[in-house]
């Protein structure tokens, strides 16, 4: 039995509804993942479910909207609709977020989508404002699932980061094996954080927080980054912090 729910975001992003249609349709690994929408109502959208969707708004750059295909939904509706509003310089999203859970993890589901979209739609702003129309190489690894009980912390720790780091916070990053990165600290709330340097935006999701491992995505902007070489060294680090670190 699955049981649905809405989910509803509503702010301002630091940059014009132009870069933010174009980072929500056509640069979605800057800031999230890799999607690919075909450009037009009843176009394919590949990436953002299992088994694919279908475009069903396409107003650049004012309106666009996402659904899975009642056809081959495996695991229920999953419905995406971004309303963009000019706010001088910057924007104003109306977003929101239908889809079908299992019925008998409906709250714990509920609470990380939220929480997420929170962090998304910040990301969403941060890319659009920082890096618009880059390319990214996205780099994704998840913790071992040792990491349920106390891996936000600790990759936290593993970076060198304060326990009482705050957005706007300078910061470096010193993840053991690689060189250290400069950055600010963009987001700092509940379980994720987020740091932007000169070309790239470094995110860690405490995930834990829903008994789920916890994990890191990073976003690299700069030009000539080998994707497989990147993630196998992000890879190599999470497993030797797991590896040492004794989770409470």
């Amino acid at each position: 039995m699955v049981k649905e729910f809405v989910v509803r975001w509503e702010g301002e992003l630091p940059a014009g509804p132009e870069a933010v249609w174009d980072a929500i349709t056509r640069h979605a690994d800057g800031y999230m993942w890799r999607i690919d929408y075909e450009p037009r109502v009843g176009g394919s959208e590949r990436g953002l479910t299992a088994t694919g969707g279908t475009v069903t708004a396409w107003d650049p750059p004012r309106h666009f909207a996402t659904r899975t295909r009642p056809e081959t939904e495996r695991d229920g509706v999953n419905e995406l609709d971004y309303v963009l509003e000019p706010l001088g310089a910057i924007t104003y999203l109306h977003y929101t977020h239908r889809c079908e859970v299992p019925a008998d993890d409906f709250d714990r589901q509920l609470d990380a989508c939220r929480r997420h979209t929170t962090f998304y739609q910040h990301s969403l702003g941060q890319y659009a404002c920082h890096f618009a129309g880059r390319r990214a190489t996205y780099v994704s690894v998840d913790a071992p699932e040792s990491s349920v009980g106390g891996g936000f912390v600790a990759l936290r720790r593993a970076l060198g980061l304060a326990d009482d780091v705050v957005a706007g916070d300078p910061v470096r990053l010193t993840p053991s094996g690689m060189e250290s990165i400069d950055g600010v600290v963009d987001h700092a709330a509940g379980s994720f954080l987020g740091v932007r340097s000169a070309d790239a935006l470094y995110r860690i999701y405490g995930r834990d927080a829903w008994g789920w491992p916890a994990g890191i995505a990073h976003h690299l902007f700069a030009d000539g980054v080998d994707q497989a070489r990147s993630e196998r060294a992000w890879g190599d680090w999470v497993a030797e912090v797991f590896a040492h670190e004794k989770v409470a």
